[in-house]
């Protein structure tokens, strides 16, 4: 194979997690839609199928990394895409067939394991890679650009996917699972693992591997002052984060007082660039950080921020009582400034923790930190979704709001464990399997 240079690194970083974004994308506007009008199920109904998600990821991060730190990164992106190609036509089949509520959970559970395999995989893969490539930049700067190519690919799917979606709603769906393939065979082409060293992984040993690198990363989060906050950050915004992305698209529709499908695309479009605008901040944010602490602190504000944001498009619907374009104009206004935040955040985020994640256990401690969110989305769609049920969708925003404020003095905790450290590295050794 000719020389894996860091050029074809980003490339492919870049070009692979695009068109995975962009098939991904084409549904997330109109999903919550399809399910209550194609779907016939309740909002509440909804959350459930949407909680089976997250239950899939809890079951599988664990056992899925297990696959990526052993047979290889490469290996888990392409089973995930496999995975969702699958599960995306099954969402189609369950109102064709009568399955109900039962088969849209069986397909959500099936779509968690497949995100499960691309979790923490294709970054452990473009950390390593680009280490033994001889990167010497910051890390920050690549995710943020993978943020901005996320970005991009959201802002085009959702759009096609709102349009696609006012017409039918299954063409989303039909379309996805095409671009789903196209990304199979761009991942064959361009991905190959470098700088990781497989490991053989049999059935007869899969369940004494699983424990041993469970083991580690527990060992490596929980052991770790620094990283052990972090987790129970994903814990918090997990309760709110999938319930606010899901629960939007009828909340503005119900703002509005009108069923227009295609402006749901527009406004993830728009969205799509409002995080795009966030990962330009990286860069300026970044260039002041003059400790390990400082990514932490803006983590922080932005918990905090994101609390205010929250609680104010809740309030929307609970001020005003009317519907029209006025009410659904100010919630998209504020939706955009959370976008804002959560363009800066992640890159910040991912760039503060696996700087404190050493290679061998890289992509399953990613998976356990998404883990974390998962038991957070496994508890907080059905209970929001519940409340919402009963009282309105924004109630949910406001009761939610408080577990997105909730983890800011978790960054401030870890910021502090970090400039303890002068070489801002985890305090636990990185062979943690002895």
């Amino acid at each position: 194979m000719p020389a894996y240079t860091q050029r074809k690194i980003l490339v492919a970083y870049l070009t692979t997690n695009g068109l995975f974004t962009l098939a991904s994308s084409l549904i997330w506007a109109v999903n919550t839609i399809f399910l209550l009008q194609r779907g016939g199920l309740t909002i509440f109904q909804v959350m459930l199928v949407n909680t089976a998600f997250t239950v899939g990821e809890f079951i599988f991060q664990v056992p899925t990394g297990v696959i990526a730190d052993t047979i290889g990164r490469r290996a888990s992106y392409l089973l995930a895409i496999g995975t969702l190609v699958v599960s995306t036509l099954l969402y189609v089949a369950v109102p064709i067939f009568g399955w109900g509520l039962l088969g849209f959970v069986l397909a959500s559970l099936l779509l968690g394991l497949g995100f499960t395999f691309q979790i923490g995989a294709v970054d452990a893969w473009m950390v390593d890679a680009l280490d033994h490539a001889g990167w010497e930049g910051s890390k920050n700067r690549v995710f943020a650009w993978g943020q901005m190519a996320f970005g991009t690919a959201t802002l085009v799917g959702s759009l096609l996917g709102g349009f696609l979606g006012q017409v039918d709603l299954v063409w989303p769906y039909l379309l996805r699972a095409a671009a789903l393939a196209a990304a199979f065979a761009l991942v064959t082409a361009l991905v190959h693992d470098s700088g990781f060293k497989p490991r053989a992984l049999h059935v007869s040993n899969f369940r004494e591997e699983t424990r041993r690198v469970f083991s580690a990363g527990v060992k490596l989060g929980w052991g770790s002052p620094v990283l052990r906050p972090l987790l129970f950050t994903s814990l918090l915004t997990g309760i709110f984060g999938i319930y606010s992305f899901y629960s939007w698209q009828p909340y503005v529709l119900e703002l509005l007082g009108k069923n227009y499908v295609w402006l749901l695309g527009i406004v993830q479009a728009v969205f799509s660039l409002a995080m795009i605008g966030g990962n330009l901040l990286v860069r300026v944010v970044g260039s002041r950080i003059a400790n390990p602490a400082g990514a932490t602190r803006v983590l922080a504000f932005n918990s905090a921020a994101g609390m205010v944001i929250a609680a104010s498009i809740g309030l929307v619907a609970v001020v005003t009582h009317a519907r029209g374009v006025g009410p659904a104009l100010v919630a998209i206004g504020l939706w955009l400034l959370w976008g804002v935040l959560f363009g800066l955040s992640g890159p910040l985020r991912a760039g503060f923790v696996n700087e404190h994640i050493p290679s061998a256990e890289r992509a399953t401690m990613l998976s356990i930190d998404s883990l974390f969110g998962d038991v957070g989305g496994s508890v907080g769609q059905p209970a929001l979704g519940y409340l919402s049920g009963r009282f309105g969708i924004s109630a949910g925003w406001l009761v939610g709001a408080l577990f997105v404020g909730a983890a800011a003095p978790f960054y401030v905790r870890a910021g502090r464990a970090a400039g303890a450290d002068p070489a801002g590295e985890s305090p636990v050794s990185s062979d943690t399997r002895r």
